[in-house]
């Protein structure tokens, strides 16, 4: 059984930072593209972040480019999100999934989510 378990939101202040982790089991995380995804209050899922499988490649949506950094551990099966320079729109569910949510984020394996909430 797949699953995946985050942790690492909480409260911060604009600007602030924080660093989310997703631990995985129940598959070949080594082998696995590996996303984030959000979902703000009262919306849809949003693609934040793709990692490839042996984390060479890194993709992100413009809104986070240069704010946001995904990275994995394949010895340790995690996936890691540091964010940077958050703003109140950042707030929001943030969900570690399995596959490529750059595709389409509605299409991979979400665990139950950290919430992450950006407010002074």
């Amino acid at each position: 059984e797949v699953q995946l378990v985050e942790s690492g939101g909480g409260l911060v202040q604009p600007g602030g930072s924080l660093r989310l982790s997703c631990v995985s089991s129940g598959f070949t995380f080594s082998s696995s593209t590996m996303s984030w995804v959000r979902q703000a209050p009262g919306k849809g899922l949003e693609w934040v972040a793709d990692i490839s499988s042996g984390g060479g490649l890194t993709y992100y949506t413009d809104s986070v480019k240069g704010r946001f950094t995904i990275s994995r551990d394949n010895v340790r099966k995690m996936l890691y999100l540091q964010l940077n320079s958050l703003k109140i729109e950042d707030t929001a569910m943030y969900y570690c999934a399995q596959g490529a949510a750059r595709y389409n984020v509605y299409e991979v394996r979400r665990g139950q989510g950290t919430q992450v909430t950006v407010s002074s």
